[in-house]
């Protein structure tokens, strides 16, 4: 047998081949270059392009999250709350996560007042996320967090309270589920009371849930609380006395305003009918409108004091100067003006007292179209009051190019021209702050507001009182205006309503006026539309809400007495006949 000889791994004729030298070059550049290739692509990721990776990277994990701020409170003049945001959660899922069995499901549905169906279509939607409900109460909040349940989850967030309900409701507006204002104050004052929300950065899982508290962004800037001018005890005794009016008389609405005379500060402003602002599951346009601010209507007599103001003035007249109203019957143009019965010759004070049409409109034929128009601009009408009031209006007063005789007529008794009620509630100051108009406010004012507009002197303003107080007592409109130990001055307003350019049988009716009518503490307006159970006129209809809302407020505020206090007897003595133009468009 022939002996093997060994070889040795290094000895092996393989190795002994010669390889062309190509090959091993061709090798090294290769290696060489994805090392370079390696090289460059890292400095291209690390380097370059590394914020955009970060980015990639943290989108995946790190979660930037909106920190809620807490909206200002509003509180009335004495710091009473009137609006507060108090917290709640909404409870959320990402239904790729949110593997519910039956059971849980039906749970979590009872739990949140949901059907199951409409839960599960939820959880099934395909949506990265779904709300499941917003602003549950704290303690169900905890019992839902309590059952664990996978892809549910829930984030602070807060519902705007309104202690006054329907009280304060047109006032005060309300705001969404995202706690931003919509209506009322709370729209108007938007910016101050919402605040600025903060930032934080947060890990989160791939379950959403936060692993980690990374840092605070921005802290949130808390909104500022609001202090109104309204009383709440003033606006509750108003706000009484509305509503029982409404359902005395079958109104259609109403709304009342009460002036602080000294500062021009809105102690009250009501309006019916209402809503609850923490319930506002069925409500209608017309209920949430502020008809104060909102609706024009035609005034009637209550503008008539301004013209005769006007006539006293500019000493086109005196107190006692005659006027002769005729035989009740007064013809411009084509069309003819009426009162109720023969007054034949009147002082100024029984024009007033009495509220004649004939009178008022002599008086205001003293003055061109121009003066008159003058007039109602120095006194607001056809402006907004800038209050800054969602949906104020300025209600309508035409050029004075385009009136005609028997236009300048009929506006001097109030038709053909529109106000809203807080606007002739100011216009009212003039008489109460001797000839000087202030501006309102709807906060409270600090001090006394500066110097208003002088519109009358201030002689002109107190001999006005006087006959506003005549025309308020046993002898005038509206006996039932009259307060037990205060004096009251002001004058009613009826008037047809239009409807599609024509009057209706259908009115509006009004009492403007002040008190103590010897030194003016409030200016109260009330308006009561399409009262229906019998009675319409201003001095029974609408004078005994400001009567109520009067004598209430002076005792609020403290105001003494200016006659002594004796039990009061009127006379409910109410005329046969209201004042009527030929169109029919005058009451008393």
């Amino acid at each position: 047998m022939m002996k093997q000889r060994s070889v040795t791994f290094n000895h092996n004729p393989l190795l002994k081949r010669d390889l062309p030298a190509w090959r091993a070059r061709v090798v090294m550049l290769l290696i060489m270059a994805g090392s370079l290739a390696l090289t460059g692509r890292a400095l291209w990721l690390q380097g370059i392009n590394h914020d955009f990776l970060q980015a990639k990277g943290e989108s995946r994990y790190a979660r930037t999250l909106e920190v809620p701020a807490t909206r200002g409170r509003i509180t009335d003049r004495h710091g009473d709350i009137l609006a507060v945001s108090t917290p709640v959660r909404a409870v959320w899922a990402l239904p790729s996560d949110a593997r519910l069995d039956p059971a849980q499901a039906r749970e979590l549905a009872r739990m949140l007042e949901m059907d199951v169906n409409a839960l599960n279509a939820r959880l099934a939607s395909g949506r990265d996320f779904v709300y499941l409900k917003r602003q549950v109460p704290p303690e169900l909040a905890e019992r839902i967090a309590a059952l664990n349940l996978p892809g549910i989850h829930q984030e602070k967030e807060y519902r705007r309270y309104y202690p006054g309900g329907e009280v304060t409701a047109h006032l005060l507006g309300f705001t969404d589920i995202e706690d931003k204002g919509q209506e009322g104050i709370e729209l108007a004052f938007e910016q101050r009371l919402a605040g600025q929300a903060g930032a934080r950065r947060v890990i989160k899982d791939r379950r959403g849930r936060i692993v980690e508290d990374v840092e605070a962004i921005r802290p949130p800037r808390e909104g500022d609380d609001v202090a109104l001018s309204i009383d709440g005890k003033i606006q509750y005794l108003a706000w009484s006395a509305l509503r029982d009016a409404m359902q005395q008389h079958k109104a259609k609405a109403a709304s009342a305003v009460v002036l602080d005379t000294r500062t021009g500060e809105v102690l009250a402003l009501v309006n019916a009918p209402t809503f609850n602002p923490n319930n506002r599951a069925r409500l209608t346009g017309a209920q949430l409108r502020n008809r104060a601010f909102t609706d024009a209507f035609e005034p009637g007599s209550v503008m008539k004091p301004f013209i005769a103001a006007l006539a006293l003035d500019r000493g086109k007249v005196r107190v006692d100067s005659a006027i002769d109203t005729g035989n009740g019957r007064m013809t411009i143009g084509t069309a003819t003006i009426s009162d109720t019965k023969r007054h034949g010759v009147m002082t100024v004070s029984e024009v007033v007292q009495k509220s004649s049409n004939i009178g008022t409109v002599k008086m205001a034929q003293h003055f061109s179209p121009d003066e008159m128009w003058h007039l109602f601009d120095q006194l607001g009408f056809g402006t907004q009051l800038n209050l800054g009031f969602p949906g104020e209006t300025s209600g309508r007063v035409r050029p004075a190019k385009s009136w005609r005789p028997i236009e300048q007529a009929t506006m001097s008794y109030g038709h053909g021209i529109s106000v809203s009620l807080i606007q002739m509630a100011r216009a009212y100051m003039v008489f109460a702050r001797d000839g000087e108009l202030v501006p309102l406010s709807l906060t409270r004012v600090a001090g006394l507001p500066s110097s208003g507009r002088r519109v009358f002197s201030a002689d002109t303003a107190r001999k006005m009182r006087t006959m506003l107080a005549a025309a308020a007592g046993s002898e005038g409109t509206a006996p039932q205006a009259q307060v037990a130990g205060y004096t009251v001055a002001g004058k009613t307003g009826t008037a047809y309503k239009l409807e599609n350019g024509r009057y209706a049988r259908k009115y509006v009716a009004s009492f403007v006026g002040f008190a103590p009518a010897t030194n003016p503490r409030i200016v109260v307006a009330v308006m009561v539309d399409e009262p229906s159970a019998g009675q319409h006129y201003g001095g029974t209809v609408a004078a005994p809400v400001f009567s109520r809302i009067v004598e209430g407020t002076l005792r609020t505020l403290g105001a003494a007495p200016d006659v002594p206090l004796t039990p009061l007897h009127l006379a409910r003595r109410v005329t046969d006949e209201p004042l009527v133009d030929a169109a029919g468009r005058e009451r008393m």
